[in-house]
């Protein structure tokens, strides 16, 4: 088994865990919703994930990143230009993840929601191009074709089903991190960082500091007219 067939193994792998966390998060959701007896568990499973959502969002953009550069640059897979749009969309959107984590700024879902909400229909529309669904776009070229796939994992699995993945992934992250983040009231809209709470709900500093009271005993001078 070469490199091409480790890697392949190993994103396909990735990309089942990724399908069914967002499964079971969607599926999970609408009972929450639908169901109230259901929605202790679903807090406790946000409170669970949470702390976490943000870092583990910024690791699928990151590994998503390094595998497309792998399979360009090691695999010398030639990028269709749909691939080069989902690029655009993956790029960006796990460096300001990264940045929006090391900052701990908790805007950061909201300046990568765009990508996502991009990136996530352009990788579907490219995974059912491939699917013969729609037929090749004349964006297209012809040496590097988009509906042609360069490798195909149980039947259905592509670069595009991965990019697709990927993005949903992150995406039910940012969505967690928001969820979390307003129960432990820590997002408000002006703040730049976290919100009162500080960043993730660390408790504020509500200390009071007493103004100075005149001592009693002080004597006083009374005027009187």
């Amino acid at each position: 088994m070469n490199t091409v067939d480790l890697a392949n193994t190993f994103f396909t792998l990735c990309t089942l865990l990724a399908n069914a966390v967002v499964v079971v998060a969607l599926v999970g959701g609408l009972l929450a919703w639908v169901v109230p007896a259901l929605r202790p568990a679903a807090a406790r499973v946000v409170d669970a994930v949470g702390p976490s959502a943000r870092a583990l969002a910024a690791t699928v953009a990151v590994t998503a990143t390094l595998g497309s550069l792998y399979y360009s640059e090691i695999a010398d897979f030639v990028p269709c230009r749909l691939c080069w749009f989902q690029r655009i969309c993956m790029y960006p959107l796990a460096v300001v993840l990264v940045v929006g984590l090391v900052l701990r700024d908790t805007r950061a879902r909201w300046y990568a929601a765009p990508f996502v909400v991009v990136g996530a229909p352009l990788a579907l529309y490219h995974w059912l191009m491939e699917r013969g669904v729609f037929a090749e776009s004349t964006a297209c070229s012809a040496t590097v074709p988009c509906a042609v796939p360069w490798f195909e994992e149980l039947g259905y699995v592509t670069l595009a089903f991965m990019a697709m993945s990927g993005f949903l992934l992150i995406g039910t992250l940012l969505v967690v991190d928001g969820i979390w983040d307003r129960r432990a009231g820590a997002a408000t809209p002006d703040s730049p960082g976290a919100g009162p709470a500080g960043d993730h709900g660390e408790p504020a500093d509500t200390t009071i500091t007493p103004k100075t009271i005149q001592n009693p005993t002080t004597p006083t001078t009374e005027r009187t007219r």
